[in-house]
């Protein structure tokens, strides 16, 4: 599991998780059912993206989102 904390490093972990798939910016585009211009922004760490695209993103790529700060926190 991978640690991020800023827009940046979101950017770069979807990034290597997208070539690792071998799929183009525009193929995880397609899939995700979002326009190329959000991948290229995302992946470049713009932190102004939206959250429902960027979970479909994440999704596509076969991953999901834990956070941290829930566990262990309402037992």
């Amino acid at each position: 599991m991978t640690t991020i904390h800023t827009a940046d490093q979101l950017g770069a972990a979807l990034r290597t998780a997208r070539k690792q798939l071998g799929l183009t910016q525009p193929q995880l585009a397609l899939a995700a059912g979002v326009g190329t211009r959000f991948i290229v922004d995302l992946e470049s760490g713009k932190p102004t993206v939206r959250l429902e695209h960027v979970l479909r993103v994440i999704d596509a790529l076969g991953g999901g989102v834990a956070a941290g700060w829930l566990a262990g926190c309402c037992a």
